[in-house]
């Protein structure tokens, strides 16, 4: 599966797509201008993935990569 497939469904699951995630992070303090902030985990962002958005570990873990800059849409 893509990146992009990832994103994909996230946004079929939740209604949100990249740009909506990186703002609903920056809203909860985990990420500044949809960008990971220093000493912010991966556990804290597929915390709030899994229980605010329903998603499972990998579909979280995508979240991560993307405010992460490790992943970018369209990969």
């Amino acid at each position: 599966m893509s990146f992009q497939a990832y994103l994909d469904t996230i946004q079929q699951k939740t209604g949100r797509d990249a740009e909506a995630l990186k703002a609903e992070a920056d809203a909860l303090g985990l990420s500044e201008k949809g960008v990971l902030k220093s000493g912010v985990k991966a556990g804290q962002v597929v915390d709030w993935a899994k229980a605010e958005l329903g998603l499972g570990h990998g579909h979280a873990m995508a979240i991560y990569a993307l405010l992460s800059g490790k992943r970018k849409p369209g990969d």
